[in-house]
C-alpha cells in the first residue's frame, strides 16, 4: 500500500512539473478598439494604465492586423488560422453574423482551442461569441449546439451575438442563463410586437437594435447593459482561480468598446472622450482584473497574455463625439471599421510573458491575427500539418526575440465588401477599387460613418479625396507604400503600373483559391 502511495505521489509530482513547464495563455480580444485608443499607442484623452503596463513589461507591435475589418470574419480568422475569404466553401465571410446564424465554423476545423486542448489544457471562452449556434438556421431552442464546446472549448459564458443586437441574454455553455421551460425565449422576427423589455439606455450611448425576442423574462432581467463588462470580467477571473494548477487557455472576447457605450457607474464620466472613452476605461479595468487574478493564483510568471482587437475603431455617434473631443480612435491612420484602409484593421497588439518577452520592446514585424494558431501550436508543442496550418505563420520568434527578416511577407485583407478584398506584400498595399469598401454614412443622423466622410471628420488627408468625397478622375484602384506612408496619404496607383499588375495577379491567386 505504501508503495502504491509513493508511486501515486511520484506521478502527481511529475504531472505538476510538466504543467509548470506549460505556460498558461490568456488571449484578450477587444471589440472595435482602434489603433489610437490606448495610452501606449498615443492616446491622450483616455488613460489605460493596466494595458500600458502590459506594453511596458512586454512587447508592442506596430504593424499587427486583424484578419478582417469586420467582427464575425475577424473572429473566424482568429480561431481557425484561415483567411475569412476561405470560409463558407470559398465564398468567404464578409459581414456580421445575423441573429439566426448557425455555427459558422465547421466542427471538424482545427481551432486555437483545439490546439491547447490536444496538449492537455483546460480551455474557456468568455464574452462575445458572434459566430452562430446550431446547424442551419438558429431557432434559439436549447441546447444551443453545435457551438463553442464543439470547437475545443470546455466552457463558455457570455454574449451570444453582440451587445447591440438581440437576444440580450447570457449564454452559459449551450443554455440560456435563467431560462425557464415555462417561459421560453421566442424569436418574433422583425415585427417584434410583444418583445421582452430591455434596460433603458440614453441616446448618447449610441445605437442598440430593438429586441426581437419575447418570453424569457427572467433571463432578460439578468442582462443589464451596464453590467456586461464587469459580469464577464468576474466570470473569467473566477474561472482562472479555479484551475488548481492545471495549464489553461482563456479566450476573453470583451464587448468593450462596441456600441452601445454602457460602462459601469464607476467608469462613467472618467475620461476626456465621452462615453466612448469611459468604455475604454472599463476595458482597461478588465485587463487589470485579469492580471490581479493571475497574480493571486500564483501563475502570473508562467502565463502569456496577448492583447489585441477584432478590427479598427468605428465612427458611430459615440466615436464621432470622442473625435470632436480630440480623441484619435485610429490614431492618424486612414479609415475605420468595415473598411480596408489601415484604420479598419491595423490594431493594437501587445504580448506579455515574464522572463521570456523582453520588457519595453517594440516590433515592426508584419503580423495577422490568423497567425496565432501556428504561434500557439509552437508554444505548446502541437505539430500542425500543412492543411491545419493554412494561412497561419508562427510568430513566436518575433514575440520572444527580434528576427532580422520578416516572418510574414504578405497577407490578404478583407473588409465588408468582397469587391475590396486587398493584398499586402512587403511595403505595398494594393486595393483593386476606389474607396474603402466599408460604411458609407456621412450625415449627423446616420449611425455608421465611414470612407471619405471620416477623413474630413478626423483630418486624415488622402490624394483621392476632396471635401469628404472621392474626387473626379481618381485612379480606379489604390496602391500605397506603407513603409514611407503608413497613413496612406498618397495613392501611387498610376505611378507604379508594374507593381499594380503584380499585386493584382497575386490577389487573383488568393481569390481563385490557388494560393
Amino acid at each position: 500500500m505504501k508503495i502504491n502511495i509513493l508511486h501515486l505521489a511520484s506521478a502527481l509530482l511529475a504531472s505538476a512539473s510538466l504543467f509548470a513547464q506549460q505556460p498558461n495563455v490568456v488571449l484578450i480580444f477587444a471589440d472595435d478598439l482602434g489603433y489610437g485608443d490606448l495610452g501606449c499607442y498615443g492616446a491622450t484623452k483616455v488613460q489605460t494604465p493596466n494595458i500600458d503596463r502590459l506594453a511596458a513589461e512586454g512587447k508592442k507591435f506596430t504593424d499587427a492586423h486583424s484578419a478582417s475589418a469586420v467582427c464575425t470574419p475577424s473572429r473566424y480568422g482568429l480561431l481557425t488560422g484561415q483567411y475569412p475569404l476561405r470560409a463558407n466553401g470559398g465564398k468567404g465571410l464578409w459581414g456580421p453574423a445575423p441573429v439566426e446564424s448557425g455555427l459558422l465554423i465547421d466542427v471538424d476545423t482545427l481551432t486555437i482551442a483545439d490546439v491547447f486542448k490536444d496538449q492537455g489544457y483546460d480551455t474557456a471562452v468568455f464574452g462575445k461569441w458572434h459566430l452562430g449556434f446550431g446547424e442551419g438556421k438558429n431557432d434559439w431552442q436549447e441546447p444551443l449546439r453545435p457551438g463553442p464546446q464543439n470547437l475545443g472549448f470546455d466552457y463558455y459564458f457570455g454574449m451570444p451575438v453582440v451587445n447591440s443586437a438581440p437576444p440580450y441574454v447570457y449564454v452559459e455553455n449551450d443554455r440560456i442563463v435563467g431560462s425557464d421551460p415555462n417561459d421560453p425565449l421566442v424569436y418574433l422576427g422583425r415585427n417584434a410586437k410583444g418583445a421582452t423589455p430591455l434596460t433603458p439606455i440614453p441616446k448618447e450611448a449610441a445605437q442598440r437594435s430593438a429586441n426581437i425576442f419575447g418570453g424569457a423574462v427572467e433571463a432578460h432581467k439578468l442582462f443589464n447593459d451596464y453590467e456586461v463588462g464587469t459580469t464577464i470580467a468576474h466570470k473569467a477571473t473566477d474561472w482562472i482561480a479555479s484551475r488548481e494548477g492545471k495549464p489553461f487557455f482563456l479566450y476573453l472576447a470583451t464587448t468593450n468598446v462596441h456600441h452601445p457605450f454602457t460602462p459601469a457607474k464607476q467608469f462613467q464620466g472618467s475620461s476626456q472622450a465621452g462615453p466612448y472613452g469611459d468604455f475604454v476605461h472599463e476595458l482597461d479595468w478588465i485587463v487589470g482584473e485579469v492580471r490581479k487574478s493571475l497574480e493571486a493564483s500564483g501563475v502570473a510568471d508562467n502565463t502569456v497574455i496577448i492583447f489585441t482587437s477584432d478590427n479598427g475603431g468605428m465612427f458611430n455617434l459615440g466615436g464621432r463625439e470622442a473625435a470632436k473631443l480630440g480623441h484619435k480612435i485610429n490614431g492618424d491612420l486612414l479609415g475605420s471599421k468595415f473598411g480596408v484602409w489601415e484604420g479598419g484593421h491595423r490594431v493594437p497588439f501587445i504580448a506579455w510573458w515574464p522572463g521570456k518577452i523582453e520588457a519595453g520592446t517594440v516590433s515592426d514585424q508584419l503580423m495577422n491575427s490568423v497567425d496565432l494558431l501556428a504561434t500557439f501550436a509552437t508554444l505548446v508543442g502541437r505539430e500542425l500539418s500543412e492543411a491545419e496550418q493554412k494561412d497561419s505563420i508562427n510568430m513566436l520568434p518575433a514575440l520572444t526575440g527580434n528576427p532580422e527578416q520578416p516572418l510574414r511577407t504578405e497577407m490578404i485583407m478583407t473588409p465588408n465588401k468582397p469587391s475590396h478584398a486587398s493584398i499586402r506584400k512587403g511595403k505595398w498595399m494594393y486595393i483593386p477599387a476606389q474607396n474603402d469598401g466599408g460604411f458609407k454614412g456621412s450625415k449627423p443622423h446616420q449611425h455608421a460613418w465611414g470612407g471619405p466622410a471620416v477623413t474630413t471628420l478626423v483630418g486624415t488627408p488622402n490624394s483621392d479625396i476632396v471635401n469628404g468625397k472621392i474626387k473626379k478622375g481618381a485612379p480606379r484602384g489604390q496602391l500605397y507604400d506603407l513603409e514611407a506612408d503608413r497613413n496612406q496619404t498618397q495613392n501611387l496607383y498610376n505611378q507604379y503600373p508594374e507593381v499594380v499588375e503584380q499585386m493584382n495577379a497575386l490577389l487573383a491567386e488568393y481569390n481563385q483559391g490557388k494560393k
